[in-house]
């Protein structure tokens, strides 16, 4: 971008709309600010920040209230002279387009757009000044350090032609960090990670510790069979498996019988999955999790609606107490199948545990696995919500209430549904990042989970 080109990004959406000659449009315009810094055998490598603009025009032509064709045109490009062009490209795919299943008039004015002229947020590589400053220490250590910082801040702004006008700022940060000890037959590797919002909150000496136990818990290598083990799944591994099943958790889906959720005449919701009073939900105000707490999409799915956007987001239990409470919704599935309208999570979070640490349950376990991440993981049978996937970078031996050994790779098959049915004890929630699924979600809160037979279908040969 250069000062004698760009506009505000509030501006685009002004403009845009006022160009229309469609009966009704959507602006919605991203403005991404990122930032990022690696390191590889105890060195800096690379940093940088880039500035990024993305925005699209969604044109609608009305043949009734409930009837619509709809044409979306996106675009990258800062130059105001495009706007129009970008405006006429949207309207005529809106003119061929077939009609709209998900058709529904567009959202009112709300009035929750005060702050629309602000400047978007921004970020650069002075927010990882202090995370350098702590990497240091590790890095004069002798284990080998790799890793990954990145941060992003996204200003979106959403505009329609009914004159609803919405703006949030969102910040996303993670740090992971992948340790290694020794060669060859005795090398060791172990991962740690973090999310964050601004990074003032990374605690790298406590990252630094805990990988440095998990190196030295591989001192001792067991080699063990694929089979079923008691397991403890620390809440990164659980995040990782939970964010799926929530992904899975569409009402249209659930109702036509396409998915885990589905039964004979309807959905899953009230059946109980476990005793464990465990409670999944999202929610846009959890603290250190908030994310943008309405709807602003470019296109239709499943889950989202283009009509929908500017809807607000609230919080959606999807598991209350045991029992699974909703499934999502844009309003025409909600209304053709007369429930509410729930808007997707930008969090996850899962409560209703004890107050137990990973630590002491542990403790407690005569002999299994402790389970830190997991990696490559794919769906096999959507109708159960089948998984498998890979463990990486640290499967250890519990005996005794001790780990004391490293063992083996392996893969699993596993359905997140089916571990929350067999779970036997849940910890204490804390925030926590996925590993698999970092890049496209990092806002969760999770306990560990003991499951008294995970199944490792087959011994991996990766190291």
């Amino acid at each position: 971008m250069t000062a004698q080109t760009v506009i505000a990004a509030g501006e685009v959406v002004e403009r845009a709309l006022a160009l229309s000659r469609a009966d009704e449009a959507i602006v919605i315009v991203t403005d991404a600010h990122d930032a990022s810094l690696r390191w590889a055998g105890n060195s800096m490598t690379t940093n940088g920040s880039s500035v990024s603009r993305d925005w699209a025009v969604v044109s609608i032509f009305r043949d009734g209230p409930q009837a619509a064709r709809v044409g979306t045109i996106g675009s990258t490009s800062v130059d105001p002279g495009d706007i129009e062009a970008v405006v006429r490209k949207s309207e005529e795919a809106a003119r061929t387009a077939e009609p709209a299943r998900d058709a529904m008039p567009l959202l009112a004015p709300d009035g929750s757009a005060d702050d629309w002229a602000a400047a978007p947020g921004s970020t650069g590589i002075e927010v990882f000044t202090s995370l350098a400053r702590d990497l240091s220490t590790g890095f004069d250590g002798s284990d080998r350090l790799y890793g990954f910082a990145h941060h992003t801040v996204h200003t979106t702004w959403l505009g329609t032609s009914t004159g609803l006008r919405r703006r949030f700022v969102q910040p996303t940060g993670s740090v992971e960090i992948n340790g290694k000890r020794g060669a060859g037959t005795d090398l060791a590797s172990a991962w740690v990670g973090v999310g964050t919002a601004d990074f003032t909150d990374v605690d790298v000496p406590g990252l630094l510790t805990e990988l440095s136990r998990r190196l030295d818990w591989a001192k001792r290598k067991v080699e063990l069979p694929a089979g079923r083990y008691e397991t403890l799944m620390p809440p990164s591994t659980v995040a990782d498996l939970m964010i799926y099943m929530n992904w899975e958790m569409e009402g249209r889906g659930a109702h036509e019988g396409h998915t885990a959720f589905s039964r004979a005449g309807g959905t899953r919701i009230g059946e109980r999955l476990t005793d464990i009073p465990l409670t999944l939900y999202s929610d846009p105000t959890a603290p250190g999790l908030e994310y943008r707490p309405f709807v602003a999409t470019f296109s239709s799915s499943q889950a989202m609606s283009v009509f929908d956007n500017g809807l607000s987001a609230e919080r959606v239990d999807w598991v209350r107490d045991g029992v699974i409470e909703s499934l999502v919704y844009p309003r025409a599935t909600a209304a053709e199948f007369d429930t509410a309208a729930t808007v997707p999570g930008g969090n996850l979070l899962l409560t209703g545990g004890s107050d137990a640490t990973l630590d002491e349950m542990i403790a407690r376990t005569e002999r299994g696995l402790l389970l830190t991440t997991l990696w490559y993981i794919r769906e096999v049978d959507p109708a159960s919500l089948l998984l498998t996937g890979l463990t990486r970078d640290g499967v250890y031996l519990i005996e005794n209430g001790q780990v004391t050994a490293a063992v083996n790779n392996f893969r699993f098959n596993e359905s997140p549904l089916d571990l929350l049915r067999r779970a036997t004890e849940a910890g204490a929630t804390e925030i926590t990042l996925p590993r698999e699924w970092k890049d496209w979600f990092t806002r969760t809160a999770m306990p560990p989970l003991r499951i008294p037979d995970f199944h490792m279908s087959s011994v991996s040969q990766a190291t």
